[in-house]
């Protein structure tokens, strides 16, 4: 995987960028300037950042991986030590299903009905392969969602959860936390 340079990645115009930034020269990014990239980031081969309306925000020691989107109108955030598995898809909007509205980018607003509503991932959120997060979402701090997961409601913090529609299934543990603590401790 080659990624891209520091000068290419100051050409593109983000909105800003951090240090140790390793974007893939494969990923397909649209409207840097309405991205934010932390520090330590690495984004892999085939994924897709389209922010059309509000900024999206990745936070610090963020991993996304291959083949995952992240698209919509409204804003999309990954905070510190959060990432996405494989295939992961994040709306922040979503055309109106009921058939009532015509749908698809290319029809006239006044016709369809987009939601868009933010998306949130906090700290240490890890998703798992294939799943879905829908429009409004807001998953806590520490959780855990399993691959091949719907996620179409908030999560709450420190929890595993996973399904179609996805359920809290257990506490997760917090071990992250003190490692956390240590990494920091090192100034990296």
């Amino acid at each position: 995987m080659a990624y891209l340079s520091e000068a290419e990645l100051n050409e593109m115009g983000f909105a800003n960028f951090g240090e140790n930034v390793l974007i893939s020269n494969k990923c397909s990014i649209y409207n840097p300037h309405l991205i934010s990239v932390g520090n330590n980031v690495r984004i892999d081969d085939f994924a897709v950042i389209s922010p059309s309306n509000e900024s999206f925000e990745i936070g610090n020691f963020v991993h996304i991986a291959t083949h995952c989107s992240l698209i919509g109108r409204a804003s999309i955030k990954m905070k510190d030590f959060s990432g996405l598995s494989g295939r992961v898809s994040i709306y922040s909007s979503s055309d109106d299903y009921s058939g009532e509205f015509m749908t698809n980018p290319t029809v006239p607003e006044e016709y369809s009905n987009v939601i868009s509503k933010p998306v949130q991932l906090g700290k240490h959120v890890i998703v798992g392969a294939g799943t879905v997060i829908l429009p409004g979402v807001s998953i806590g701090d520490g959780s855990a969602i399993s691959a091949l997961a719907l996620v179409n409601r908030d999560i709450p913090e420190g929890v595993i959860s996973g399904g179609t529609p996805c359920r809290t299934i257990k506490p997760r543990k917090t071990g992250f936390l003190d490692l956390e603590k240590k990494l920091n401790s090192q100034n990296l």
